[in-house]
């Protein structure tokens, strides 16, 4: 099944090929316009993983800091409990 798609996927480059020298090829213009899009997208997806290692790094620092509010709030009420048998 493999071999079936590399050879449609083949076939299917070499008739665009064909399309495109029959309609006399691609212009420069429009080499330089797709190259130029090629460039905005591998920019655009640097940015999303950029984006996306900054929301990991942000959920980690919300996790710590949430931890640290549990912890506080585990240690206030073991605070008050102490303070209650001390009183009475």
């Amino acid at each position: 099944m493999t071999n079936f798609k590399k050879l449609l996927i083949s076939s299917m480059a070499i008739a665009m090929v064909f399309v495109l020298v029959g309609c006399g090829g691609v212009s420069e213009e429009q080499m330089a316009e797709l190259e130029a899009l090629r460039v905005e997208v591998k920019s655009l997806e640097k940015e999303v993983n950029d984006m996306k290692a900054e929301k990991a790094s942000l959920e980690r620092e919300i996790a710590e800091k949430t931890a640290k509010l549990n912890q506080c709030a585990k240690d206030k009420a073991e605070t008050e409990k102490n303070l209650e048998t001390m009183g009475q």
